[in-house]
């Protein structure tokens, strides 16, 4: 099997619950892995700098303080650039394949066009990423390998939360380049919450998130740029008890994107992101009942 040295001294994906779960959110950090294995950068055309692009560098860490609030968190090893959960499962880009793709493949999507598909040909800044093309194969196994492990725990968490509290709510965990600007007056947002426009969560807990977060005296925007990917898309079903949003941070408040170096306001961000998790963990049973937006 072609990428079973990959992780076999680490662990693809990890699992944090706390003692006892006693909040019906459920925490996921898909693309903040850094563990880059020695064969896929052997295979890359990038430096140990330029292919870390695509990470959403240390957000693991800023939400640390999940299981400490009585929820689960998923996340990520393996980085984005090997492999992004937040995709269909074969979204694939027909240019960096050496071979035919098959059929159910899905080769014209908008990201499949921008070279970050499933398994990417580029990392964010537009840098390819392989010294030259892969098989079919590769992908099938990181896919059917990892992905779809990934996704088979996450359904888990979830519909165990759901059973436990009769509803669950999925906070999907990002971070959004520094240069991002937003209106015509090119505002810079520190935070994006998003929630496929009304149609992934309650307006009870967007609306919640947005001004937990304002209140800190955060810039928070709704859904634009970042609406969310496959993930609140796929496990966002208000009116079946499952609600799900995407936080976007703004990397120019804790990291030096250039040198990945954490900046001095990393503690301050991330103890204000404890609080805001055990503010929203704390919801009223209400706010998740409000899925009025969802279902027009």
């Amino acid at each position: 099997m072609l990428i079973a040295p990959d992780f076999c001294h680490h662990p693809a994906f990890e699992v944090r619950v706390p003692k006892r779960q006693t909040t019906p959110f459920v925490f996921n950090s898909p693309h903040s892995g850094r563990h880059y294995p020695r064969r896929f950068l052997d295979m890359t055309r990038l430096d140990a700098l330029a292919v870390r692009r695509s990470e959403d560098f240390f957000v693991d860490e800023l939400f640390h303080g999940a299981t400490e609030l009585g929820a689960p968190m998923l996340l990520a090893h393996f980085p984005r650039a090997y492999l992004d959960v937040n995709r269909e499962p074969y979204e694939l880009d027909p240019r960096m394949f050496s071979d035919r793709l098959p059929s159910f493949t899905n080769r014209q999507s908008i990201r499949v066009a921008g070279g970050l598909g499933t398994v990417p040909r580029v990392v964010s800044e537009g840098q390819h990423i392989y010294a030259r093309r892969i098989g079919f194969e590769e992908a099938r196994q990181r896919i059917e390998g990892i992905y779809k492990p990934y996704h088979s725990t996450l359904r888990g968490l979830l519909a165990q939360t759901h059973r436990q509290f009769g509803q669950a709510g999925l906070v999907d965990c990002h971070s959004m380049p520094a240069s991002i600007r937003i209106g015509a007056e090119g505002v810079r947002p520190d935070f994006v919450v998003g929630d496929r426009f009304g149609t992934s969560a309650s307006a009870g807990i967007t609306e919640a998130a947005i001004n937990i977060l304002r209140a800190m005296g955060y810039m928070v925007a709704a859904n634009k740029p970042y609406a969310g990917g496959f993930i609140t898309e796929h496990y966002g079903r208000p009116a079946k008890g499952l609600h799900a949003v995407q936080i976007e941070i703004n990397r120019g408040l804790y990291v030096d994107e250039q040198t990945l170096q954490r900046k001095p306001g990393f503690d301050a961000l991330r103890e204000d992101l404890f609080q805001f998790m055990a503010t929203l963990v704390d919801l009223p049973q209400s706010a998740f009942a409000d899925y009025s937006i969802a279902a027009e």
